[in-house]
């Protein structure tokens, strides 16, 4: 008698590339050494806000203009 479906020898000892991602996490291939200045930190954190404050003044302009013309072509 043939039994099909145990054809296959099957080791399910490990599970097959369990190692490398395991291991990946836990190594640093860079090493960061150096010191961060505060300074440059806070004016990069400046220049994310100015970037921000210019676009949200262009919003506000731009509905305060588009209001200005809506009253306009309306009380004509």
């Amino acid at each position: 008698m043939i039994d099909k479906g145990f054809e296959a020898d099957l080791a399910l000892d490990e599970t097959p590339g369990s190692e490398d991602a395991a291991d990946k996490p836990l190594k640093f291939d860079k090493k960061h050494i150096g010191k961060v200045d505060i300074n440059v930190l806070k004016a990069r954190a400046q220049e994310i806000q100015n970037k921000e404050n210019r676009k949200n003044l262009f919003i506000l302009l731009f509905f305060l203009i588009a209001l200005g013309v809506l009253g306009i072509y309306l009380s004509i």
